[in-house]
């Protein structure tokens, strides 16, 4: 690389009147044929890479089939007994992760609740205030306008009301 800047760059050089020199300089084919290597590097390591990982893989697939022949017979065998016995190690596991699951979610959920009744500030705390804080408006909202409705009804002596009141509650 110091090369470079100690031949003037890459290129046939400089002339005496300024003028680009005509063919190929020693420093432009040192780098082009180095090039070259580098890239024949690069192809022999990759082939020898993906031979090696080819190999490996045949015979992965020569041994997988081996075992499976070898196999085969003590699972037909073996099947009424493996069937279930798999089924049922599946059904065991999968309960118990089920139930480890609900298990953490119920102790987070009542850690919550206790760190928000304590007077915390647990994550969502603010959104569950303000929902609380919309159905109270909501519901006061609610009762006004029933309440006028009814007060409406009697005194006009029609509509929602119109005076009947039940005496047997």
């Amino acid at each position: 690389m110091t090369d470079i800047h100690h031949q003037g760059g890459m290129g046939g050089g400089m002339g005496t009147h300024g003028q680009f020199g005509g063919g190929m300089g020693s420093h432009q084919y040192q780098q082009h044929t180095s090039q070259r290597a580098h890239a024949a590097v690069k192809a022999a390591t990759a082939a020898t890479a993906g031979g090696s990982l080819l190999v490996l893989s045949g015979l992965t697939l020569a041994g997988t089939v081996i075992a499976l022949t070898v196999a085969t017979p003590l699972l037909v065998i073996f099947s009424p007994v493996l069937v279930p016995a798999a089924i049922t190690v599946f059904l065991l596991a999968t309960g118990f992760l089920t139930s480890g699951g609900f298990g953490v979610a119920a102790v987070t959920v009542l850690s919550w609740i206790y760190r928000y009744a304590t007077g915390g500030h647990p994550p969502g705390a603010d959104s569950l205030d303000q929902a609380r804080d919309k159905l109270g408006y909501k519901a006061r909202e609610m009762k006004g306008r029933a309440e006028h409705a009814t007060g409406m009804g009697q005194h006009q002596g029609g509509g929602i009301g119109m005076g009947h009141h039940r005496t047997d509650m």
